[in-house]
């Protein structure tokens, strides 16, 4: 007598979001890390994640790295990598004063805001900042400039109630802002104060606009959407965001283990995409898992390739 067939597995479309995952900057910080324990040997110290990434981070730990949120836990004798987010000049300041071997991280598209805010203060004029209160990038750009001559402005409201003079005003932003808000709020800026300077170009980073704008492109097919990223990644956040104004039910997921598979269902078709911040490995991942429960066919969008690459540390390289 044959035996019963198994139930097939139920289709399911997944559309791949491109780009997505590591952008240039997040590529050049890992690196950093990897070439300092090269150079240096292990341990090498690390203030603050040098990524928003849990799984990125244990990889490096594993290499040796060991990562701290302050100075002062780093010792005399062993060098220590600034994250990729930026830090406020009193770091590289107290580093210098301990005579410590540093290497910044920062990507140098958050180093172009740090220099504008310099040169904006040095012409006289007061900074309102659009991002988030507490997120190590607005910290270390804050820190760029004397106390009080940069006011946070994050949301409408803000930009329509803040108490400031209308006369030298400028705005900068955050480089991973989702793009809708930001816009919204510059908006708002410009209506109330009609001769603030604007920058001399977009502050939100190239990689941040492109994985927005890649998710809206294929919100319009998916009843659900997976993002792969950390909960304290912004990036990634924002594009759980897009889809989910797109009325596109979205999750953030670290890894494979955190899918919710009720949430889930048995959908027809569903998109993927991870943050700046996270590695091709945990999309395959997750799509292996996906594979698991259902019969897949992916599908990678259309896109233009990034060719972004940043310069990495001479004193690495040399």
């Amino acid at each position: 007598m044959p035996e019963p067939s198994q139930n097939p597995k139920p289709p399911l479309r997944i559309l791949i979001a491109a780009p997505r995952g590591f952008c240039a900057g997040v590529d050049r910080a890992i690196q950093i890390v990897e070439l300092a324990l090269e150079r240096f040997g292990a341990p090498v110290y690390v203030r603050h994640e040098i990524v928003h990434n849990r799984f990125v981070v244990e990889r490096l730990k594993g290499m040796g790295a060991i990562f701290v949120e302050e100075l002062d836990e780093v010792p005399d004798d062993r060098p220590v990598v600034f994250s990729a987010h930026g830090v406020p000049k009193a770091v590289p300041a107290e580093a210098q004063g301990r005579g410590l071997t540093y290497v910044d991280a920062t990507c140098p598209l958050v180093s172009k805001v740090h220099r504008q805010a310099e040169r904006l203060i040095d012409e006289g004029r007061h900074i309102l900042f659009i991002g988030h209160a507490g997120h190590p990038e607005v910290i270390g750009t804050f820190g760029q400039v004397p106390a009080g001559s940069m006011t946070l402005i994050e949301t409408i409201a803000d930009a329509e109630t803040v108490d400031v003079p209308a006369e030298n005003l400028a705005f900068l932003t955050q480089t991973t802002l989702s793009v809708d808000d930001t816009a919204a709020v510059v908006e708002a800026l410009r209506a109330r104060f009609p001769d603030i300077r604007v920058p001399r170009s977009e502050d939100i980073c190239y990689a941040t606009s492109n994985r927005q704008a890649a998710v809206k492109a294929i919100a319009p097919e998916c009843r659900r959407l997976l993002v792969i990223g950390a909960p304290n990644s912004s990036n990634s956040l924002r594009l759980a965001e897009v889809a989910e104004r797109m009325g596109v039910p979205s999750r953030l997921i670290e890894r494979a283990a955190d899918i919710d598979w009720d949430w889930l269902g048995q959908q027809t078709t569903i998109g993927l995409t991870a943050g700046a911040s996270a590695p091709e490995l945990l999309v395959r991942e997750v799509l292996e898992a996906l594979r698991e429960r259902f019969d897949v066919t992916e599908e990678i969008a259309d896109h233009t390739p990034e060719r972004m690459i940043f310069k990495l540390p001479r004193e690495l390289v040399a």
